[in-house]
């Protein structure tokens, strides 16, 4: 007799992290790389601000950014302004410095995280962990809000849908719905886009005349 089949569930293989790492310090670049590289990230690096610009002008798309804060001729506030401004992407700054300036800045500029140098991989792993996390929090926050948003400003269509039927045609709000929803209906269209497609027509003389007639 054939015993019961107790399959464990396959689980989904979560991909490895991509991060950036700018700094122009070549040793700490490679060093740093490598350590990451050990804890099973993808790393990307870039000695400049320039350089990394270029990568991601080039459609590199890390979920992490680690920039040094002090480098030569561009310092790496300008690719945390693009990164947080343009790419959208998290970052970590790396500061020599722990004055209360050093701070602000890099809380002024959006950063996840910032680290005082000399860092290494034990001490930059945790952080690099709790700032991906906090960032999918903050992009679902940002996911719902525009959810939300989008409820709102299709709600407001309708009800201004409703309102233009109301007037000319002269019904209440609960008939004057029911008008907008058969007619949506006969027409195949979700009751949004006929609704937005009848405040965009803007002369109700038109074409759009007979949906409230």
């Amino acid at each position: 007799m054939s015993q019961p089949n107790d399959a464990v569930p396959a689980t989904t293989a979560v991909p490895p992290r991509k991060l950036l790492l700018v700094d122009d310090d070549r040793l700490v670049l490679a060093t740093l790389a490598s350590g990451l590289e050990d804890e099973g990230f993808i790393v990307m690096t870039a000695e400049s601000v320039t350089e990394a610009e270029d990568l991601l002008s080039g459609g590199t798309r890390p979920d992490l950014a680690i920039v040094d804060m002090m480098m030569p001729e561009r310092n790496g506030l300008e690719l945390a302004q693009r990164l947080r401004d343009l790419d959208h992407i998290p970052f970590i700054l790396l500061t020599a410095r722990t004055d209360a300036q050093v701070v602000a800045q890099a809380s002024l500029n959006g950063a996840m995280a910032y680290l005082v140098k000399p860092v290494d991989v034990p001490q930059l792993t945790p952080a690099i962990e709790a700032a991906l996390a906090r960032s999918t929090d903050l992009q679902d926050l940002r996911d719902v809000q525009q959810h939300l948003q989008a409820a709102l400003d299709a709600d407001r269509d309708i009800n201004v849908a409703i309102g233009i039927v109301m007037v000319r045609q002269r019904l209440g709000r609960s008939a004057a719905f029911e008008h907008l929803r058969k007619t949506a209906r006969t027409r195949r269209m979700k009751l949004l886009e006929l609704s937005v497609e009848l405040i965009s027509s803007g002369d109700l003389n038109s074409e759009v005349q007979h949906l409230i007639e």
